[in-house]
């Protein structure tokens, strides 16, 4: 298992908490867990972002990075469209 996998989290169609869980297990045993998600998941990513940081203040997380870009994937009828896509840094405080 690469490093870059073991601290992204992909945001799906799990309940937002499970998500917010996760982040915290990693962010126990890692210094950076990125959290990514496109299209209609971006909102969930950002909840999480949000309730990492701000529930937890006192615990020392924040959050860092924010990239936003798009990619073009291939809808099941054979056209090109583009999905917007996140990448949320959230970090240890030192």
């Amino acid at each position: 298992m690469s490093n870059e996998s073991r601290n992204t989290i992909f945001i799906g169609k799990k309940p937002l908490m499970a998500y917010v869980t996760s982040t915290l297990i990693q962010l126990a045993n890692l210094p950076t867990v990125y959290i990514k998600a496109r299209g209609m998941s971006i909102g969930h990513a950002v909840d999480v972002a949000q309730i990492v940081a701000r529930k937890t203040e006192n615990a020392g997380y924040s959050i860092g990075e924010i990239k936003i870009g798009s990619e073009s994937l291939e809808s099941q009828d054979g056209r090109t469209r583009n999905v917007s896509t996140i990448e949320i840094e959230v970090k240890r405080n030192n």
